[in-house]
């Protein structure tokens, strides 16, 4: 009894030791196989692709993307990743287009079409409209005697590979379609010097978009600024940061540029040093020339100043004048940001 009560435990954990192994087996097979797509899609990188770069660059209408089935697919993809970063974008359907979506095209427009065997039946009459009205046309196709590579004014060509699913389903095609687009999408955001601020404004949702939150995001500014003039004397200096609640104010000139700070710990030590601040005027006890940053750059940058200065508080200018503030940031903004 025991005996064939270990037999049945421990020939089922072979059969799950098995059946892993072989699954993974697969698995790893069908990403080998990508992976040499790809490979094989790198050295084919080179002239062309530069002239496709260069024509979608100098667009001024929209990029159109279009394929069928899973190369459909693809192309929205495609088009979504390139007007993410710069370069409007759309797709249109393969078998709607025969049926009047060719009107949507431009001859301003670039049209790109992806098919692996460039011989797609759906996409023959798109091909004709391009051709016929002078529509760019880059295509994508693994076949150099096809119809869209033949009648392509820019043609992409992509590796012939071995399909995963006794090599029948698009898997390395698509693979090798898809890094395609990446690349030209993201040669063109190098190329258009497309930044991190370009992308914020298209990205301003989710952890993307807060990681994204530039000090212009978060500061506070107009009246809820705590600016003080350089010659106002103590007892005013205290309502002020009573009435703001910042823990500070910012000391400015007669011109309304920034020549101070002064904060609740230069209180403290105002206190200790001085025996009668009443008379006194902010310029004679505030911190000189507080660090300020640009409005543009990365709130996540300006919580790395604060800690290397280690200081709670930063002052805002822009490119336009350094010396003025047009804001304020307080490390709570920066707290109440990362807890959205």
């Amino acid at each position: 009894m025991i005996y064939l009560y270990l037999k049945k435990i421990f020939g089922h954990i072979n059969i799950k030791n098995n059946m892993v192994k072989n699954y993974s087996k697969i698995g790893k097979n069908v990403i080998d196989l990508e992976i040499n797509a790809l490979k094989k899609l790198k050295r084919l990188i080179g002239k062309s692709f530069a002239e496709a770069v260069d024509l979608i660059n100098k667009c001024k209408s929209k990029v159109i993307l279009c394929g069928v089935g899973k190369s459909g697919l693809i192309a929205s993809k495609i088009s979504a990743t390139l007007s993410s970063v710069g370069t409007p974008s759309f797709t249109i359907s393969a078998s709607n287009s025969s049926h009047g979506d060719l009107g949507s095209i431009s001859k301003k427009d670039i049209l790109i079409l992806i098919s692996y065997s460039g011989e797609t039946e759906e996409l023959k009459n798109i091909i004709q409209y391009a051709n016929r009205y002078g529509i760019k046309l880059i295509g994508i196709t693994s076949k150099k005697n096809s119809i869209l590579y033949k009648n392509s004014n820019i043609k992409l060509l992509i590796p012939e590979v071995k399909e995963s699913g006794y090599g029948i389903v698009p898997t390395s095609s698509t693979t090798t379609q898809l890094a395609l687009g990446d690349a030209l999408a993201i040669t063109l955001m190098n190329n258009k010097k497309f930044g991190k601020l370009d992308f914020k404004k298209f990205h301003p949702a989710g952890n993307l978009g807060r990681k994204l939150k530039t000090v212009e995001d978060i500061m506070l500014t107009k009246k809820k600024i705590p600016f003080i003039a350089e010659n106002s004397k103590f007892n005013k200096v205290l309502e002020l940061i009573n009435l703001k609640k910042l823990g500070l104010v910012i000391v400015r000139n007669k011109k309304k540029e920034t020549i101070g700070i002064f904060t609740d710990g230069d209180i403290k030590r105002s206190l200790q040093n001085k025996e009668n601040l009443r008379n006194l005027r902010i310029k004679s006890f505030m911190t000189k020339n507080p660090v300020s940053v640009d409005k543009d750059i990365l709130a996540a940058k300006a919580i790395s100043i604060m800690n290397e200065k280690k200081i709670t508080s930063l002052c805002v200018h822009s490119k336009v004048n350094k010396k003025k503030t047009i804001g304020i940031i307080h490390i709570h903004n920066l707290i109440n940001m990362n807890s959205l």
